[in-house]
């Protein structure tokens, strides 16, 4: 099923819906209008059932196929959040909420599955029911864990659960997915070194925590290049140093923080435990104390390695198998649709949104011809998952 003409002529619909949502961003489970303009869509388009206040602020609608209620349930997942950017696009429809911005495409990934769901809602060209998660709080809030210790998966039994996301610099038109892991875990460290502050003329009066302090940035180097198999994928990343406040004082606390991003759970375990003994070790050479706050944030993001196929399959019946990548190279970005792929079988994939600034850019914009290429491939995985029998 290429782009039909039925979903070809709702572009026009589908690009003023996410215009709308583009211009009124809202942050994490802040998003109570954005949830108010999805949950009328869905009610406008005949949904069978169109449940709000999932985890706070999540929207959830199903839609039956054409023998009714029963049989196998799938959902779709879009999220709904926007960032703290100040926008600088100078479009026509650009945010009109100072400081926010939908500067990660989730105006667009909203917009499709409405698409996607007005023509579901009309052809119900399937069998079982498809449930429609419009999930907030994805930018660091972990609304998808929120919606699942809601009851999400109790009140809606999905078999299988399906997510996609933009991705500039993959061409309109193009696909993307793979087996295993596909979007990185995202933990965050905060190390306080404690020593004993002194006159900078008497260094020896101290326990210098600067000195310690460069010490940890420089070995916590070696976790990735001596204690992390070369074929595997890890990041440890140093971003913020802050310590002194005068020229002529060395002070008692020293804080580094920063980040941490692995493919595999072994290696986020690996990271952690070396982080803790190498701070540790440091500090304790330096005759001072570490205290480590450690986020253990969002999880690896794990595609069924089925199901990714199956979504190739679609894929390729959407936009043809050259515009398809089955084995496309993860990111080390992260992605809380990893909580709903760690309760059910499912797939994430990236839809291209072509020579586009980058993600959480002050310039970045979802591409308007991308709309009609997501919602056909939301309408076949449907019709495909669901047949007709």
């Amino acid at each position: 099923m290429p782009v039909t003409n039925r979903i070809a002529a709702l572009r026009p619909e589908i690009e003023a819906w996410r215009r709308a949502l583009h211009a009124e961003p809202e942050l994490l489970y802040e998003v109570n209008d954005t949830a108010a303009f999805v949950a009328a869509r869905l009610t406008e388009f005949g949904c069978d059932d169109v449940v709000t206040g999932i985890g706070r602020t999540g929207v959830v609608g199903l839609i039956h196929g054409h023998k009714g209620a029963g049989g196998k349930m799938i959902g779709l997942r879009a999220d709904m959040d926007a960032l703290p950017i100040i926008e600088e696009t100078g479009l026509p429809y650009a945010s009109n909420r100072a400081g926010l911005m939908h500067a990660c495409g989730h105006d667009g990934h909203m917009a499709m599955l409405l698409g996607a769901a007005k023509s579901l809602s009309e052809t119900r060209g399937f069998s079982g029911t498809v449930a429609l998660i419009f999930q907030p709080a994805e930018e660091g809030g972990a609304g998808g864990k929120a919606m699942i210790e809601d009851g999400l998966f109790e009140r809606f039994p999905v078999e299988k659960v399906y997510g996609m996301h933009n991705l500039p610099g993959l061409p309109v038109g193009k696909f993307g997915m793979r087996h295993g892991a596909i979007m990185a875990s995202t933990d965050e460290f905060a190390i306080t070194l404690k020593g004993r502050g002194s006159h900078a003329a008497m260094p020896h009066r101290s326990a210098d925590p600067i000195l310690a302090g460069s010490a940890l940035v420089q070995a916590l180097q070696v976790i990735v290049s001596r204690n992390t198999d070369p074929l595997a994928s890890l990041v440890v990343s140093v971003t913020q140093f802050h310590a002194g406040y005068a020229h002529n004082v060395i002070p008692e606390t020293a804080a580094v923080s920063g980040t941490v991003r692995a493919l595999d759970p072994a290696m986020r375990d690996l990271a952690e435990r070396r982080i803790r003994e190498i701070a540790a070790g440091i500090a304790a050479a330096h005759g001072l104390e570490a205290v480590i706050d450690w986020d253990r944030n969002y999880p690896v993001t794990i595609n069924d390695p089925a199901e990714s196929d199956f979504c190739a399959e679609v894929a390729m019946e959407v936009v043809g198998p050259p515009n398809v990548d089955p084995a496309a190279p993860p990111l080390l970005a992260g992605e809380d649709f990893s909580y709903m792929l760690e309760e059910k079988p499912g797939a994430y994939v990236f839809i291209g949104n072509g020579d586009s600034a980058g993600l959480h850019t002050a310039t970045y914009d979802f591409s308007d011809d991308a709309l009609t290429y997501g919602t056909s491939y939301w309408v076949r995985l449907v019709e495909k998952a669901l047949p007709v029998r």
